[in-house]
């Protein structure tokens, strides 16, 4: 019982072959507390081929849910609200791997209010392959 009520969680991923219907990708996360926190979060495909990964998802599409509620989505990490720069820096802020340029691997950052949220992983093609889901702590550290 008990434990430290200051630990927290700071990344979680799942890697998955995805495919259309059922087989998408799909991670759950929880905000706790009552402040909003700032999230990471991405769908990689292209780029962990890095990684000597094959039959990766050509073009990952995430899309993030509070309840059946669509708050958010992207299928490409350097367009959105989020300049490419301000990616780049958080991808080092919170020690995830850098994405390639013109890659089209997915990333959001997000400001959410605390809750219980879902990630879906889908091709932008109706391709299949293997993507990988990450959400990350993103919250400005305390000093």
């Amino acid at each position: 019982t008990g434990g430290n009520p200051f630990a927290s969680l700071t990344n979680v991923s799942a890697r998955m072959n995805v495919t259309s219907g059922n087989g998408i990708l799909i991670a759950g996360f929880v905000i706790g507390g009552n402040a909003p926190k700032t999230v990471l979060i991405r769908g990689i495909g292209p780029s962990l081929s890095q990684f000597l990964v094959t039959g990766v998802l050509p073009d990952p599409q995430i899309a993030v849910f509070s309840g059946t509620t669509q708050v958010a989505s992207n299928s490409q990490w350097e367009s959105g609200t989020t300049t490419p720069a301000q990616m780049v820096a958080t991808f080092a802020q919170v020690g995830a791997f850098p994405l390639t340029s013109g890659s089209k691997d997915a990333a959001l950052l997000l400001t959410l209010p605390a809750g219980p949220y879902t990630v879906q992983v889908t091709s932008l093609s109706n391709a299949t392959g293997v993507a990988l889901v990450e959400v990350y702590d993103a919250s400005p550290q305390s000093p």
